[in-house]
């Protein structure tokens, strides 16, 4: 049995038309403190999204909005880091199959996320708690976190640069070509 999710908003597809449909979902604070727990924030002290929801041949398009306000701890010093996410979102739910997919789901750079769904509805809060994990920086920094990772002997990207014998190629190369 899986666990539940922290932050679940069933939406029955059978409550999707013909037309678009507008919905808004926002987690509330216990939803925010485990979701920060899942994600390993400071906090999380707001988490909204705004979808338009709408059929195609496919499954349904959800195209629409997230709002967050977090605490991340710096990579380098675990000092508070805020976050402010405004991102906008595609994502096509397209149903789980059994075993391989019997029609082939081509993609394209400019097509969008997708999700499966099992069953007769969709997760517009898990979608949300993905499109906010995705938003976040991987690697946030505070204040004064390049001195503690110098005094640490991180390098910067310039001061790393290769050594050895193609390390002066590329700089031969612009010699030669200009």
């Amino acid at each position: 049995m899986s666990q539940p999710l922290e932050f679940s908003r069933p939406r029955r597809l059978d409550t999707i038309g013909e037309g678009s449909v507008t919905v808004t979902i926002e987690a509330d604070a216990e939803e925010r403190r485990k979701l920060a727990g899942r994600f390993g924030l400071r906090s999380l002290d707001r988490l909204e999204a705004t979808y338009t929801l709408r059929r195609d041949a496919a499954g349904i398009v959800a195209a629409g909005t997230l709002q967050a306000e977090a605490v991340q701890a710096c990579t380098a010093t675990g000092d508070p880091v805020p976050a402010t996410i405004d991102e906008r979102f595609d994502i096509r739910f397209l149903p789980e199959t059994d075993g391989e997919m019997a029609d082939e789901v081509e993609l394209d750079t400019g097509d969008m996320d997708t999700m499966f769904y099992s069953g007769a509805a969709i997760d517009l809060g898990e979608a949300a708690a993905e499109t906010f994990a995705l938003a976040l920086d991987p690697y946030p920094r505070a204040p004064g976190a390049e001195a503690v990772l110098r005094e640490a002997g991180v390098k910067t990207e310039e001061e790393a640069k290769p050594a050895g014998a193609l390390a002066g190629l590329k700089d031969l190369l612009e010699k030669k070509g200009g």
